[in-house]
């Protein structure tokens, strides 16, 4: 199942364990069994400190590898290969005694929770939202041994999903209650299951100082900006929700120069470790809420706390672009869905449908043929606009239906999932009805400027207004990305805007304050 490379990589890695990591697997007679058996053999065999048992405990999940220390427990229902790989090997080395790159303070958060925590998290292997869901609580049950961590593979135990009416992952369950639903941070857990983590976030940052430059959002335009800022010697912070922004839904990275190809967790871990190769105050899990010009700049918070700075660039990107029809916001995560890669294994054999034409929804239509029982593509216009090759490659596959001049009216379920849609056909003018299980809306982006409507210049689509400087129309303000009104959303251009966003701020601040001319020596 391993290759040699690869045997030869994590026999360094488990280097690092000091202590016993006990594996033991629940098997039954399924041919994932025998796959998981085998998995579980070849990792035992790297290091004599990990041990290996198996048992068939019909009270238990199988095929199930719990990976046990002396007071810890994580479980892999199912065969933890594909983005899951990972996960499974952090969690062997952490429940060996390798630390792992949590910050201290939160780890003292997570000894201190005296709680009896069982969490249970759906997956699918092609998910890339979910290994992060998974190494948060997997780190969290290796520190306390009050905390139990369980991941399950959606598609392999599809009664369980049925039963819960899970339809969109991650999905996790704490003490066999829903807790999250999509990605989730450490700190978001840590701020629901504790009650006073978020005070205490909310007063550490505020007794932050003032920074030369604050960069809002850590995709790729802000990682750039946050790196030429840090190597201009400014004061650098870079807040935002998550790193990464939209490209960690990236299947395939094909086009940016100097990687022949990529997958977007994989560049957005690269971009992270640079950013943090300089001295960058890396906020994350915090949404801004609005920007104020006093004396400077000051950003709030929806957590309410408040950080300042003298210059600004804003690189929040964009969301994905909703249907707005009755139905879509009562049945998202219970069948409407915007990433096929993560839910697509969820409606293995179901008929689902792809709202739009783009270049998006026709590969997300060949994607979801491979794994479902059939797809209709709804197209608001006359003619698909998707290039040419992938129209014809799902044109060649027999369980794809094309529809064009149809605007989705309605999602229709039966108050726990979605069980069709209706759609104009607006050639006919008939209304139109659509028996299925799942609707992946693909039509396109919105920019993540609602927060700033009324404090900078937006154009009619909501994209801040920007300069070849990436000025906006606040002096001090700059911006960068998908946010931006730039015609084209490019990953690559992307970081080419967030530097020149910040050459912009490094300009702005020599001649604005008196402080920055020695940075500039």
């Amino acid at each position: 199942m391993l290759d040699t490379k690869i045997k030869s990589q994590l026999q360094t890695h488990f280097s690092a364990i000091s202590h016993p990591v006990q594996l033991v697997i629940n098997l039954d007679e399924s041919k994932k069994s025998i796959e998981l058996n085998q998995l579980a053999t070849e990792l035992s065999e790297l290091n004599p400190l990990i041990s290996l048992s198996t048992t068939q405990l019909s009270e238990r999940r199988s095929p199930m590898l719990s990976v046990l220390g002396p007071r810890s427990e994580i479980n892999f229902a199912g065969v933890p290969m594909g983005h899951e790989f990972t996960s499974l090997i952090l969690a062997i080395l952490h429940t060996g005694g390798h630390d792992s790159k949590i910050d201290p303070e939160q780890i003292a958060q997570i000894q201190s929770l005296e709680n009896e925590l069982n969490f249970e998290i759906y997956i699918s292997l092609s998910c890339q939202t979910c290994p992060g869901v998974v190494q948060a609580l997997n780190s969290m049950a290796a520190i306390n041994p009050n905390i139990k961590a369980t991941m399950i593979d959606g598609a392999l135990f599809q009664d369980e999903v049925q039963q819960r009416n899970i339809l969109s992952v991650p999905a996790v369950y704490l003490n066999g209650q829903p807790f999250s639903q999509g990605a989730i941070s450490l700190t978001d857990i840590l701020s629901k299951v504790d009650s006073s983590s978020a005070e205490k976030t909310v007063a550490k940052l505020n007794e932050k100082d003032q920074y030369d430059v604050l960069i809002v959002g850590a995709g790729p335009a802000g990682a750039a900006a946050a790196v030429y800022s840090a190597r201009k010697g400014l004061k650098t912070a870079l807040v935002a929700e998550k790193f990464g922004g939209q490209v960690t839904e990236t299947l395939g990275i094909e086009n940016f120069l100097s990687v022949k190809a990529t997958q977007g967790p994989q560049l957005v871990a690269q971009l992270e470790e640079h950013v943090r190769d300089y001295d960058v105050d890396l906020i994350t899990h915090q949404k801004a809420q609005s920007l104020r010009s006093d004396n400077g700049f000051t950003l709030d918070l929806e957590s309410g706390a408040q950080l300042t700075a003298k210059s600004v660039v804003v690189a929040t990107g964009a969301r994905w672009r909703e249907m707005n029809v009755p139905g879509e916001k009562e049945y998202r995560g219970h069948g409407v869905a915007y990433c096929p890669h993560c839910d697509g294994p969820l409606f293995k054999g179901k008929r689902v449908a792809v709202i739009g034409g783009g270049n998006s929804g026709i590969e997300a239509a060949i994607d979801l043929a491979n794994i479902t029982d059939h797809v209709t593509v709804l197209e608001f216009a006359e003619q698909l606009r998707a290039d040419a090759v992938l129209i014809k490659k799902a044109r060649s596959l027999g369980n794809i239906t094309i529809i064009t001049q149809a605007q989705t009216t309605e999602v229709l379920g039966d108050g726990n999932k979605v069980t069709g849609l209706t759609y104009l056909d607006r050639a006919t003018q008939q209304v139109q009805h659509v028996e299925l299980a799942g609707i992946f809306v693909q039509i396109g982006l919105l920019p993540n400027t609602d927060w700033l409507k009324d404090t900078l210049t937006l154009s009619p689509q909501g994209e801040v207004i920007t300069d070849k400087h990436g000025a906006t129309s606040m002096a001090g303000v700059f911006a960068a990305g998908d946010v931006t009104d730039t015609p084209y959303k490019q990953i690559i251009i992307a970081i080419g805007s967030g530097a020149t966003a910040s050459l912009g701020a490094f300009d702005y601040l020599i001649r604005h304050d008196e402080n920055t001319t020695e940075f500039a020596a």
